[in-house]
């Protein structure tokens, strides 16, 4: 920071536990990972190789390594892990993954369905090496997917071995505004029903990221961020944004200011 200023949120030095922001890369060049780590690096704790990218980027182990000596860790998208468990190919996955030096791993069912033994198996396997990010389920084919249902799957999944769970919005499962998941787990009815700073919650827009900023606080945990966005956001998570500036920063003597 160009300027100390003691009254701004704190936020913690890499690596954190807390406050995570996790940047989306769905493409970038050598050059452009080079100038993102160059300009963000001190606020990106993830980056995250979109969907089934890391098979076709070029120069993969390059831009791995350019993240990681900017100190940002790296994982492959969760449709990736669940093109190999359709295949049931997890030996496979796992020899992909060692073979890059990846210790991050996501491991999602949006696409392919699991049973919920099944997908617990593969977070109890995997936690073994690698450290979990399980997107949690957020799509029932029968019934009705209740907030108290995925805050069970989650615990599930924390209980399983998963470091992180990541929460993403669907037709079954709002997130955001006053009747979504956000807004239900601030409410007294959801009060220590899960730990929130084991959520990743999934805010690609501005607007959802406002949200969360000001239920949450300056720490909350984001993904899917632009690499456009990483600053701006940081920004945000400070109260040096119009939009949070008044839920984030105190307000000072008045009277001070006039002797």
């Amino acid at each position: 920071m160009n300027f100390k200023l003691p009254f701004l949120p704190e936020r913690k030095e890499k690596p954190r536990q807390s406050g995570l922001t996790i940047m989306t890369d769905r493409g970038l060049s050598v050059r452009e990972a080079e100038s993102f780590a160059e300009g963000n690096a001190p606020y990106s704790d993830f980056v995250k190789m979109a969907f089934g990218t890391s098979l076709l980027i070029p120069s993969l182990e390059s831009k791995l390594n350019i993240y990681r000596e900017a100190g940002i860790h790296c994982y492959f998208g969760g449709t990736l892990f669940e093109v190999f468990a359709r295949q049931n190919a997890m030996e496979d996955y796992e020899q992909y993954l060692n073979r890059f030096g990846i210790e991050f791993l996501e491991i999602s069912d949006s696409v392919v369905t699991m049973d919920r033994k099944e997908k617990l198996a593969y977070i109890q396997r995997f936690a073994g090496e690698f450290e979990v990010l399980s997107q949690v389920t957020n799509f029932v084919p029968q019934g009705h997917l209740s907030f108290d249902r995925l805050v069970s799957y989650a615990n599930e999944e924390l209980q399983a071995g998963a470091k992180f769970i990541i929460v993403k919005e669907s037709e079954q499962m709002p997130l955001f505004s006053k009747d979504g998941l956000a807004a239900y787990l601030t409410s007294k009815e959801a009060e220590n029903s899960l730990d929130i700073s084991k959520l990743i919650w999934d805010a690609p827009t501005k607007v959802q990221q406002i949200e969360l900023i000001n239920l949450f606080g300056a720490n909350v945990n984001l993904c899917n961020v632009r690499h456009d966005d990483v600053i701006a956001l940081e920004a945000k998570r400070l109260g040096l944004h119009s939009s949070t500036l008044i839920k984030l920063i105190p307000e000072g003597d008045r009277e001070k200011n006039n002797d």
